[in-house]
């Protein structure tokens, strides 16, 4: 990148070890679609600029499509400019010298034409730029490369409404390392899941978070890692394959609850929602609950029977689980009817099952 004046290119591993801002230079759609976990878009060119960039390109060759990206660029300079050296002090600590200050991570796509010129603008007003090397299109390929590796993973399983998130949350506060995976996708895995539930990121940005959550317990891969026993899709989020099939191995621990308490559960739960989109959510699996069950349900919902509504329901969640409990390679299974989470999980500790 001669005549911009860097001096600093960073691969994918080495600018995570480099403290300061992450800013995506791509488009906000291309941001939208996925990006690495914690940036901020500083896009230099919008939707419709990129599309005439690139249509540029192709027509009428590279230095023309230069000049209009400059068009489009020059008036953007000083809010350019202003973000830049707000986003540079967002990390900035004070009494640190000069070499040691947090510097700004800069990516577009391939590391290419945009960041550089980012890079350079940052590099005039001193504010340490440090771009990375293949953009980030480098970034998803270690994003892929993390779910190669082998994991510790451990699954933990349960019919509908034991309460297993639930579990993996009191885990993780007495300091087990977990993966929330239904977190991560906003989203509960049923037909019901997505009730109540932030909007899912894409099935794209899904991948980074997991990636990046796996990566905070790479200095702990002696330990085990627990994950709910899940399908392959939370709503449009789909695990990873090969961290799929590493589940698919994973040795599970069932726990198991009354019917009773099951069932107050999911009323907890899932009663709190609009009539209409519970009626929507039990329409969806209405050919597998069969007419009766599914008529049985859309009337308890409307009279807001809600445990004769969970009870028609819970037959055909029961045998789904139990089909892929059959396929497990290896299962503990504990009664934890009446226990809260954190007594629960305690319990578990005290039998060995937890480690």
């Amino acid at each position: 990148m001669s005549g911009t004046g860097l001096k600093s290119y960073s691969c994918t591993e080495d600018l995570r070890q480099t403290s300061g801002q992450l800013i995506d230079i791509r488009s906000p759609s291309e941001f939208n679609q996925g990006h690495w976990p914690g940036a901020i878009n500083l896009p230099l060119f919008s939707d419709e600029e990129r599309a005439a960039v690139g249509k540029s390109y192709k027509r009428e060759g590279r230095e023309k499509a230069i000049l209009l990206g400059l068009k489009f660029t020059a008036p953007k300079l000083l809010t350019l400019k202003k973000e830049l050296e707000h986003l540079s002090q967002i990390r900035f600590e004070t009494n640190v010298i000069e070499s040691q200050k947090p510097c700004l991570r800069l990516y577009c796509w391939r590391g290419g034409m945009r960041s550089a010129s980012i890079g350079w603008l940052a590099n005039l007003l001193n504010l340490n730029p440090v771009i990375l090397k293949g953009g980030y299109k480098a970034y998803r390929k270690w994003v892929h490369q993390q779910f190669i590796k082998e994991w510790p993973l451990r699954l933990i399983g349960g019919r509908t409404g034991t309460g297993k998130t639930d579990i993996l949350i009191s885990m993780s506060k007495m300091g087990i390392n977990t993966i929330d995976l239904e977190g991560l996708a906003n989203h509960r895995g049923s037909s019901f899941g997505g009730l109540g539930q932030p909007l899912q990121p894409t099935s794209e940005q899904y991948e980074n978070l997991l990636a990046e959550t796996l990566q905070n317990y790479k200095d702990t891969r002696n330990k085990d890692i627990w994950l709910e026993a899940e399908s392959a899709n939370l709503g449009r989020c789909r695990i990873p394959s090969e961290l799929f099939k590493q589940m698919k191995k994973a040795p599970l621990l069932e726990i198991e609850r009354s019917k009773v308490e099951r069932i107050e559960q999911l009323v907890k739960l899932y009663s709190k929602h609009d009539k209409e989109a519970l009626k929507e959510a039990t329409s969806r699996i209405s050919r597998r609950l069969g007419p009766q069950r599914t008529k049985q349900a859309l009337t308890a919902i409307e009279n807001e029977q809600w445990e004769e509504a969970c009870n028609s329901m819970l037959d055909y969640y029961d045998r789904c689980y139990d089909y892929e409990l059959d396929r497990s390679p290896k299962k503990e299974t504990l009664d934890i009817s009446s226990l809260s989470p954190d007594l629960a999980v305690k319990s578990l500790l005290g039998k060995g099952l937890l480690y």
